[in-house]
């Protein structure tokens, strides 16, 4: 029961989870993409201070180079003088410097490892974020495009607004004519109280007509003509 309950709640906290990513992408796009800009900066300073630190290295060692070179040539001209004293002393001295030279020599090499190591790994973040770059510009397109489609959809699909014209259009159509109508009930009227009958008798041929007519008018005047 326990495990089952577990599992479903596990379930539903992971499609929770995705929903989520999914309706935020962008801005966790924004977001991984500056967290990945202040490492390449944390990057870049480590590697500016290993170069700074190998450049004083060389400095170092010129330095032991040139003082070993200058004491070499006195100590040389001392035991040339005939004082070894002398050159004993400056043969220790030079002795420190060039076990000095050694350990530094060393460090600049462990430092150059470093540094053309730790350089490639700049260059590749640094390329891997402008493509990331380019992503999210291409994600904040797809993202206002398939917004554009829901909306576009959402217009279209709904049909109800269109339907309604529809039906409003075809009731009005449909309506019959009020005045045509009118001159049917007179007409019904009429024949249900006989008030015509005279009239379609007179026009049978069956007696004079109840009221004037063209017709009575027209045979009037043709008479008188004659």
């Amino acid at each position: 029961m326990l495990s089952t309950l577990k599992t479903l709640f596990d379930g539903a906290n992971t499609r929770a989870e995705t929903q989520l990513r999914d309706k935020y992408a962008i801005e966790l796009i924004d977001q991984k993409i500056y967290e990945a800009d202040l490492n390449l900066a944390a990057a870049k300073q480590t590697l500016a201070s290993l170069i700074q630190r190998k450049r004083t290295e060389d400095r170092l060692v010129s330095g032991l180079d040139s003082r070993i070179t200058d004491l070499t040539k006195r100590a040389t001209d001392a035991l040339e003088a005939g004082r070894e004293d002398l050159a004993t002393e400056a043969a220790t001295a030079i002795a420190d410097m060039e076990n000095e030279r050694s350990r530094r020599a060393e460090t600049i090499e462990r430092l150059q490892t470093r540094i053309l190591q730790l350089r490639g790994a700049v260059e590749a973040a640094h390329r891997r974020i402008i493509d990331l770059k380019q992503g999210a510009i291409t994600a904040r397109a797809i993202r206002k495009e398939q917004k554009m489609q829901v909306g576009l959809r959402k217009t279209i699909g709904n049909t109800s607004a269109a339907d309604e014209a529809e039906a409003l259009i075809q009731r009005v159509t449909d309506r019959d004519d009020p005045f045509e109508q009118s001159q049917i009930l007179q007409e019904i009227d009429s024949g249900l109280t006989h008030r015509d009958m005279a009239d379609r008798m007179a026009d049978e041929g069956f007696g004079d007509p109840s009221k004037t007519t063209a017709k009575t008018v027209l045979d009037r005047l043709k008479k008188k003509s004659g």
